[in-house]
C-alpha cells in the first residue's frame, strides 16, 4: 500500500472511534518488507473499525484480540499561565497526583503564535503547573 496512505488512517480511523493506533515495520513470509497496522479500539466500535480498515486499505484481512486495560484516574483542569489559560491533565493513583501535562495541541498552537519551541512551552507550563499545584 502507497505509504502516504497511513497518514490519512491515523487520522480517520481515531475519527471512526479508535482510542490510538500505531504502524510498524515487520517482515512477512518469504522475508517481505510490510507495515503492520495496529488500531486499540473499545469493543463497541471494532466492527465499524474494521469495516473502515477493508475499506480503506489493501489488506485481506484482520486479525484481532481482546485486551484488558487498566487506567489511572484522570481529571482535566485550567491553570492560568504566562501564555494564558492552558489545560492540564492531571493523573492520579490511590487519590494522589502522580503525573501531570499539558494539553498538547494547546501547547503547539502557542509555540507557533509565540515562534517558540513546543520543547520551551512545555518547560514552562510545567514549571508553571508544579507552582500551581504545590508539587
Amino acid at each position: 500500500m502507497n505509504c502516504e496512505i497511513y497518514s490519512y488512517l491515523y487520522e480517520e480511523i481515531l475519527g471512526v472511534g479508535a482510542l490510538d493506533i500505531y504502524t510498524q515495520s515487520i517482515y512477512m513470509k518469504k522475508n517481505r518488507p510490510a507495515v503492520k497496522l495496529s488500531v486499540l479500539c473499545e469493543k463497541d466500535n471494532l466492527n465499524k473499525i474494521i469495516e473502515f480498515i477493508l475499506k480503506e486499505t489493501t489488506t485481506f484481512g484482520i486479525r484481532f484480540n481482546e485486551f484488558k486495560r487498566e487506567t489511572l484516574d484522570r481529571k482535566f483542569i485550567k491553570i492560568k499561565t504566562t501564555y494564558g489559560n492552558i489545560s492540564v491533565k492531571l493523573v492520579y493513583h490511590k487519590d494522589k497526583i502522580v503525573k501531570y501535562t499539558p494539553e498538547y495541541e494547546e501547547c503547539k498552537i502557542i509555540a507557533k503564535k509565540e515562534n517558540i519551541p513546543l520543547k520551551d512551552v512545555y518547560d514552562n507550563i510545567n514549571y508553571e503547573v508544579k507552582t500551581y499545584l504545590n508539587i
